[in-house]
Parts: structure tokens; C-alpha cells; sequence
């Protein structure tokens, strides 16, 4: 048994730094939990001379990552650079030379993880990414473990801190999206370059990490639906209250006929149930199983030591399996192969908010294009501005995506209407 137990991480950011201060900060407390101390040897990043939130001694920084993949005395090596080059040949490289790994890095998960987690198996070493979904929240721990004698039969739920953050304030605040974007870039919550967030990119790939574990299968990113959050507006957000709603960009995945169906997309959320009340740069994630039923995870998606905490996390179970002499406690489960469906899949209400002329039969005129397709109304709200125009929002009950859009193409063609403002889908 070990005594010590050495780490090496590469990346030294947000949540590198998070993990390296909870390690550092709490080291007395978890070498009595682990049984070994864990020491952090040796920090690798392209820049070792900005301050950082959480200062360590300069001997242990470096710039050449060489050094410490190549330090036979490391026996976990922790990756939060993020991306997939070079993040990939660094772990692969860390694995090969005998060292365990724990990353936080969603988007290689997601695109490569059937690259790792067999090779990590191969090698008798552990390779985890509890930090990669929910931020602070245990969830893939427990779909792996906890909840392994169910079968999940669908995952939900906000996965995105940035974009909850934004539709928060422009829900309380009434703000429009640009401008609660420069804020939020102005307090640390979106990037210089929010696309990841706003576009759905962030969601689409945890998204893609929860399905694969939940269903036992590999689940291919591109084949994830992904709408973002940038044609939302205020005028969406009043609609959705008086209507009895909130708006969330959702990440979900469901089994249909032995299928999987995964989307991340704007979605009205009936202001009763819980995922309602998740805000600012909070998550939560439902998980329903075949026999515990319903489940929710909540707590903090973003931030270092949110972060930082499901990595040290992962660094503990990691050093206990190598001071007993084993590993890989939960292995790769993706070991099914199941096909993808499509949105023309997704059966569900919706809200549709539309610009027309304010002159008689228009109503009708819209209305008949819907009863066309057989998408049937629940209501209508119409709210008349100025030139002659009216606003009309129409909520559906539930209907085929194909004929919801069908609807919409034909209703967009009209000489009466000057545009489909908004298209937002409507959970039950």
C-alpha cells in the first residue's frame, strides 16, 4: 500500500486550480479518508507566471508537459485543458505510461470516450469524469453505480450554467439577450466567445455523455439535436408566463421502442415542476428509472469549486483503487448498440408566436393550415401593435414534429403573415 500518492495536472485554469486548492487546502482530511497522502507533484501549463485564484509553490509549475507525463513517480494525472487537441494525446499518453486519469473535459468525452475507456480497462487503470456533467453534482457516478439495476428510460434536465444564467435574468429582469450576455461575460459566468454556451454545443455533448451511460450504448454527438438560445427574446419570456410557463434550454434523452431520441433545445417548462425553479448558473438533472421512478440531481453546474470538487472526487476513488491494489471500479458500460431517432420523433405541445396583418379571417386563415395537418389548438392569445399588425401566439396540443413544421412552412407562405417570430416546444 502507498503511502504517498503523487498527481500531476495539466491545465492549470478554473477548475484545475479548484481541484488543486481543495487538494491542497483539505490534504490532512483526505489522506485520512483515502489512507495515503496525496501530493500534488507537478503542475503543466503554457502560462506559469499570471496569477492564479489559488497560488501553489513555483517548483512544482512547468511549461513542458513532458516532464510530467514522463515522471515514473506520478500515479494520477489530472486533465481540465479542455477540447479534444492536445487533451486527447495527453491522456492517451498519461494512460500508456501507467497512470490513471481524471478529467473534466466534456467534449472529448463525448466525442472520443470509446477511445479511453476501453484502453484504460486494457491497461488496469482507472479513467474518470464525474467533473465532464453537472458541474459540483454526483450523476454519473450514480447512473453507474447507484442506479445500475434500473433501466433508465429517460434523462433530463438543465446541464448548461451559462445559458441558465441568462435566461434567469431575462426572465426576472426583463432584459434582452444581448445585453444580460455582456454582463454575464463581465462577471466570469459566458466566455469572450459565448457560442459554445448559447449555441447548445456545451449541452449537446453532456447530453451525449448522460444518454451513452444511461442507455448502454454510444451515443454519437452530431446525432444529438442542437438548438441554442440566441432567438429567445423578452417578448418570449412575458408569453411564457401569462401562459403559466418558464423557458429553459433542456437537455433530453428518452428510449423509444428500444431507440434512443436525444435533443437539447428551448423548452417551456410548466412553472410547477421543479426543473422550474433551477436558476442562474444552477443544474439539475432528472433521471427516471424502471423501478426508483423519478430522481433528481441539483446544485451548482459551474465554477471552480463546484468543479473542482467532482474532480477531487474522482482523484480520491482513484488513489483508494491504487493503495488496494485495483482499479477501474465502474468500466466502460457502453456495450449496446442502439440506433438514433430524429426530431421527426418528438411528439409534444408548442408555443408559436406569430406576426400578422390585423384584419379579419386571419385568425381562420392560420387556423385552417394547422387543422390541415391535424395539429390541434389549445389556445390563442392575440395582442394587437402598431401599423396594422397583430401578434397572435398559438399553443398547441400535442403534435408531430413533422406536421408542426409542415404547419409552419405553409403558415409562413401566407400573404397575411410577415413572419413565425418563435417556435419553442412545450414540456409535459
Amino acid at each position: 500500500m502507498k503511502e504517498t500518492i503523487n498527481i500531476g495536472l495539466i491545465g492549470y485554469g478554473i477548475v484545475g486550480s479548484g481541484a488543486v486548492k481543495i487538494l491542497i487546502e483539505n490534504e490532512d482530511a483526505i489522506a485520512r479518508k483515502v489512507g495515503s497522502r496525496l501530493v500534488v507533484k507537478r503542475i503543466a501549463d503554457l502560462d506559469i507566471t499570471t496569477p492564479r485564484p489559488f497560488a501553489v509553490d513555483p517548483s512544482v509549475l512547468t511549461t513542458d508537459v513532458s516532464s510530467l507525463l514522463d515522471d515514473h513517480d506520478i500515479d494520477i494525472v489530472i486533465e481540465t485543458i479542455g477540447g479534444t487537441k492536445p487533451a486527447g494525446d495527453f491522456i492517451e499518453r498519461a494512460l500508456r505510461s501507467g497512470k490513471s486519469v481524471v478529467t473534466a473535459n466534456k467534449e472529448l468525452i463525448a466525442k472520443e470516450g470509446e477511445r479511453f475507456l476501453p484502453l484504460a480497462a486494457q491497461l488496469g487503470l482507472d479513467f474518470m469524469f464525474e467533473a465532464s456533467v453537472g458541474g459540483g453534482i454526483p450523476i454519473i457516478s450514480p447512473m453507474k453505480g447507484s442506479l445500475a439495476g434500473n433501466e433508465i428510460l429517460q434523462v433530463k434536465g438543465i446541464v448548461n450554467g451559462t445559458t441558465n444564467y441568462i435566461l434567469t435574468r431575462m426572465r426576472m429582469e426583463g432584459l434582452g439577450y444581448e445585453e444580460i450576455v455582456k454582463d454575464a461575460q463581465t462577471r466570469g459566468y459566458a466566455e469572450a466567445d459565448p457560442s459554445a454556451d448559447v449555441d447548445g454545443h456545451d449541452a449537446a455533448y453532456k447530453t451525449a455523455i448522460l444518454a451513452s451511460i444511461a442507455f448502454t450504448t454510444r451515443v454519437d454527438v452530431n446525432r444529438v439535436y442542437r438548438e441554442g438560445i440566441t432567438n429567445l427574446n423578452a417578448t418570449d419570456m412575458r408569453y411564457a408566463d401569462e401562459l403559466g410557463y418558464v423557458i429553459k434550454l433542456l437537455g433530453i434523452a428518452q428510449i423509444i421502442d428500444g431507440k434512443v431520441l436525444a435533443r437539447v433545445h428551448p423548452t417551456f417548462v410548466p412553472k410547477g415542476h421543479p426543473l422550474a425553479h433551477v436558476d442562474y448558473v444552477n443544474n439539475a438533472i432528472f433521471v427516471r428509472g424502471s423501478a426508483v421512478g423519478e430522481v433528481m440531481f441539483y446544485g451548482p453546474g459551474a465554477g471552480s469549486g463546484a468543479a473542482g470538487s467532482a474532480v477531487v472526487g474522482d482523484v480520491i476513488e482513484v488513489a483508494r483503487n491504487i493503495r488496494q491494489g485495483c482499479c477501474a471500479r465502474v468500466p466502460c458500460t457502453c456495450f449496446d448498440q442502439r440506433d438514433m431517432l430524429g426530431m421527426d420523433s418528438v411528439v409534444c405541445k408548442n408555443y408559436i408566436r406569430i406576426l400578422a396583418q390585423d384584419k379579419p379571417r386571419v385568425l381562420a386563415t392560420i387556423a385552417n393550415e394547422f387543422a390541415d395537418r391535424n395539429v390541434s389548438i389549445e389556445s390563442v392569445l392575440q395582442k394587437n401593435l402598431l401599423d396594422s399588425d397583430a401578434e397572435i401566439v398559438w399553443l398547441t396540443h400535442e403534435a408531430p414534429e413533422p406536421m408542426v413544421r409542415g404547419a409552419l412552412d405553409a403558415i409562413s407562405k401566407l400573404s397575411v403573415v410577415k413572419q413565425v417570430s418563435s417556435w419553442v416546444r412545450v414540456a409535459d
